[in-house]
């Protein structure tokens, strides 16, 4: 059987209270076969990137209690490239006490639309 390995790492740029950027490098451990980037690995980036927007800043840790669980994910993959940077950039569509609703769009080389993702979380209990 195969055997598969890779790395995904990021920054965030900035955080706000409505919106969080990030930047992810793109690396050999993210590429797919075809030498671009791996959807799973845009995917990865824009949920945590959301994530972090609905944390307000507090640091996750095992088992905290209110951690923003995914409960869905809408994505529409719009490009790709094959080396430079991702930069997401996470924004509000409602935030609510129980369930906030964020969009997440990954752009790549001169602004050029990567991903539009929309992401449903739910804080854990």
């Amino acid at each position: 059987m195969p055997h598969y390995t890779g790395q995904i790492e990021f920054s965030i740029v900035s955080r706000g209270d409505d919106e969080v950027l990030a930047e992810m490098p793109i690396q050999p451990g993210i590429l797919n076969p075809f030498g671009t980037v791996h959807a799973g690995a845009t995917l990865w980036f824009a949920d945590v990137t959301a994530t972090h927007l609905v944390l307000a800043g507090r640091k996750p840790t095992e088992g905290m209690k209110g951690f923003p669980l995914a409960i869905s994910l809408s994505a529409n993959l719009a490009g790709n490239q094959t080396e430079g940077t991702f930069q997401a950039r996470a924004r509000y569509v409602k935030r609510g006490r129980t369930v906030s609703v964020v969009r997440t769009t990954v752009t790549g080389r001169e602004g050029k639309l990567i991903a539009d993702i929309t992401t449903s979380h739910v804080a854990a209990q």
